[in-house]
């Protein structure tokens, strides 16, 4: 018997795609089974072409049998079988694919869909084996043949027997080594475990003979072993059923049948798309944060299907990173893959997808706002701060996608709010929308800067995460209307008459404050007379594009970023302490700079930032006291 050599570039390839296309060695059966389905489709279009033959679907199906003596795997298909000569073309040259070269010449028949494109997934059983041969008797023909390789160096076919139509493809296993495990590949367990996994949703049965235990006949106690031909795929998946037949239970227990989280789905989405893109999805966004969802080890990503065949356990490229929350699935017959189901290209379908999928995303959450205002507040308390990260990363450019998703507590409302229902509430003459930053509401609603725009009457929306600012500053303007932080500058609010007797105290006091800015040489900008203070004898505001909180967000990072806003000290002159300083300025500068120096430090700790020498802070404290 003459052992037939595969072509160099074969064999090279054959050699690559063993050691280094698939990075999972279990992948193997996956491919076996994809072939063999595709085998039988091939029988179901001839069937379609051919009067005299009758396609029964109840007598075509795929079986795995595993022998741990002889260290054997089969899987045998009821399918189309094959030549010698297929024998040659498909197992002989790597790459060549009789299942695409099928497909081609029968795309004007309806039918169903050939899954295998590439002749390569074949070969995926070399990474298990030391040994696969193939016999395959070919519908119409009396003979049949075996192929044989052990790998790299080549093959061999000769006649053989087979009693029925179709294909067994015969593995020997490889032996354990000190780092590997190849009987679990004779496991029953491990064996339905991958098929589950992978194939779960091949359209024919996939079989294997079950172990089990029963009682024996006329005994309570004793129990006997025993074995069953079982069916250990779905065969018809869920996405593919119609809508109206499926119940919130039925979605609810694939989510959990395919433990995409241990929490009960908020909502769900079913995708049935027929256009220039053909897919089907199931998307859930669920209730609770996943334990390391705010960790590096946290991946984002879809199940990615091909005709009910998984191709990928996470595809990351079909979902933005705001959305990187949504769990689910994608199975689609127009995807274009590479050498092997595994490598996916990155085509102009996949992109098409995803981008219909974030639009699907998007619409269910804006009609969950507006619909089921308590479910999507649930949503958001787990989701938000991703959806802010979103609005601020790639520099805006999702800012459109998700402003309107935001949410805010409220002033007014005492609860959270859109931009877009602070914004319709505004009066005519307020200018900005206002916000005021800080650890928590309870603090927030403490700070001195916030008195001048409630006294005004104004909503303030209350930012406690530290990405709200950066976000907003991304965001710029909503609807024409600018954001104005309660400790900036300039509050854009018109004088009244006691801002301008403030004006008149600030002229009046010039060298005062200046001589208090002498004092606090590189610790702020200016010391000037407050507009925005009523009862509060001090604040810090800040001047320029980084405000105090920024600042802090910043210098908390690992960079250690010496950022810093330009911070203006701002005292309320309509407040008894001024009329001490003015008296110490007249008379005594060294008690001067004792109340300045009280006086920053009360505003750095009201703002939650640290004070220099706490020491130095209690001593003068005490100095105040004796």
């Amino acid at each position: 018997m003459t052992k037939m050599q595969f072509q160099a570039e074969s064999k090279r390839l054959l050699e690559m795609m063993i050691n280094s296309i698939y990075t999972q060695r279990e992948i193997f059966l996956r491919e076996l089974i994809s072939n063999a389905s595709d085998a039988i489709d091939k029988m179901y279009y001839k069937a379609l072409a051919d009067d005299g033959l009758v396609f029964n679907k109840e007598d075509y199906f795929i079986k795995v049998t595993a022998d741990k003596e002889s260290r054997t795997l089969t899987i045998t298909d009821t399918g189309i079988g094959m030549t010698k000569e297929d024998l040659e073309n498909n197992l002989g040259i790597i790459a060549k694919s009789g299942s695409l070269a099928f497909k081609k010449e029968n795309e004007a028949k309806d039918g169903h869909n050939i899954i295998g494109q590439f002749g390569v997934g074949f070969y995926s059983a070399f990474m298990v084996a030391d040994e696969v041969t193939v016999t395959s008797r070919a519908l119409g023909s009396d003979e049949a043949f075996v192929w044989e390789s052990t790998g790299a160096d080549g093959y061999t076919i000769e006649t053989g027997e087979k009693a029925t139509v179709g294909t067994d493809i015969i593995l020997k296993i490889k032996q354990n080594t000190e780092d590997d495990n190849y009987d679990e590949y004779l496991e029953e367990y491990r064996l339905r475990s991958i098929i589950k996994k992978y194939s779960d949703f091949i359209r024919y049965p996939i079989k294997m003979d079950v172990k089990g235990s029963r009682p024996k006949e006329g005994s309570e106690n004793e129990f006997e072993e025993y074995q069953e031909e079982q069916t250990v795929n779905s065969m018809v998946p869920i996405w593919r059923r119609n809508k109206n037949e499926l119940t919130a239970e039925d979605y609810e227990n694939f989510y959990f049948e395919k433990r995409y989280g241990f929490d009960k789905p908020l909502k769900h989405i079913h995708v049935s798309a027929d256009g220039a893109v053909v897919y089907n999805a199931i998307l859930f966004i669920p209730e609770n944060t996943p334990f390391d969802y705010y960790t590096k080890e946290y991946e984002k990503g879809l199940e990615l299907y091909s005709n009910g065949v998984l191709i990928m356990d996470k595809c990351a490229d079909l979902l933005p990173d705001y959305f990187s929350f949504v769990k689910g699935m994608v199975d689609s017959e127009d995807l274009s893959l590479n050498i092997s189901r595994e490598l996916l290209q990155h085509d102009r379908q996949l992109k098409l997808i995803a981008k219909n999928i974030k639009n699907k995303i998007k619409s269910q959450l804006q009609s969950l706002l507006k619909e089921e205002r308590e479910k999507y507040e649930s949503f958001y308390k787990s989701f938000g701060r991703q959806l802010k990260f979103g609005v601020y990363n790639d520099y805006g450019m999702n800012k459109d996608d998700l402003q309107d998703l935001l949410l805010f507590y409220s002033s007014k409302e005492k609860k959270q709010v859109t931009l877009d229902e602070y914004v319709s509430r505004m009066p005519e003459d307020q200018k900005y929308i206002y916000y005021a930053t800080g650890p928590s509401i309870e603090r927030i609603e403490k700070l001195p800067q916030t008195e001048l725009v409630s006294d005004k009457g104004y909503e303030i929306l209350y930012f406690t995460d530290d990405i709200d600012e950066f976000a907003i500053k991304i965001i710029a303007k909503y609807k024409d209307k600018e954001f104005k932080s309660v400790s900036s500058g300039d509050l854009g609010i018109e004088a009244d008459a006691k801002d301008e007797k403030n004006e008149a105290e600030e002229n009046d006091s010039k060298e005062l404050f200046a001589y208090m800015q002498s004092l606090l040489t590189d610790k702020v900008k200016q010391v000037k007379a407050s507009k925005r203070l009523k009862s509060h004898p001090v604040c810090l505001s800040a001047e320029g594009e980084v405000t105090i909180e920024m600042e802090k967000v910043l210098q908390a990072m690992p960079s250690g970023q010496d950022v810093k806003a330009d911070k203006v000290l701002e005292i309320n002159v309509n407040h008894e302490i001024y009329g001490k300083l003015k008296s110490a300025f007249a008379s005594d500068k060294e008690k001067l700079g004792l109340y300045t120096s009280l006086l920053y430090n009360q505003a750095l700790l009201i703002e939650g930032l640290p004070i220099q020498d706490p020491v130095e802070f209690t001593n003068d404290m005490c100095k105040i006291m004796v």
